[in-house]
């Protein structure tokens, strides 16, 4: 994966009650909020606060069955939950990062993800205890 003009899509963050969270955020640092979304693949209702040059994800679980649900036992109150990279080629990308022993959660992959394009999650315990998604551009 090279790194030539990418860049941090976004940072989410894993919280009880998205429409509590994203009021919040939105009146903190005065943000644009997105439309709540629902995407059932991932088990998940997602909003975006928008900075400049970077969004918050803010991912509250669909169900108990969802790994944000997990995420919430362990952290009641929420806290952050992944990174977002951009990635030019996903395929090509994760050919790369088996190869260098990097592993891809799930089947290994992409799903497609709240902005319609391909995603896959890199697992934490190869990258500093981080998980990592990558988005394609």
């Amino acid at each position: 994966m090279e790194n030539k003009n990418k860049k941090i899509n976004h940072i989410a963050i894993a919280v009880p009650d998205i429409k509590e969270a994203a009021l919040k955020w939105q009146q903190a640092l005065n943000m644009k909020k997105s439309e709540i979304m629902i995407l059932e693949e991932h088990g998940v209702k997602v909003v975006f606060l928008e900075f400049s040059n970077l969004k918050i994800e803010l991912l509250e679980p669909l169900d108990n069955e969802s790994p944000i649900s997990k995420f919430l036992e362990k952290n009641p109150k929420g806290g952050m939950h992944h990174i977002c990279f951009e990635v030019e080629k996903i395929t090509e990308t994760i050919n790369s990062l088996k190869n260098k022993k990097i592993n891809i959660l799930g089947d290994g992959n992409p799903k497609i993800g709240a902005h319609d394009k391909p995603v896959v999650f890199l697992h934490p315990n190869d990258l500093s205890g981080t998980l990592v998604e990558l988005e394609e551009t």
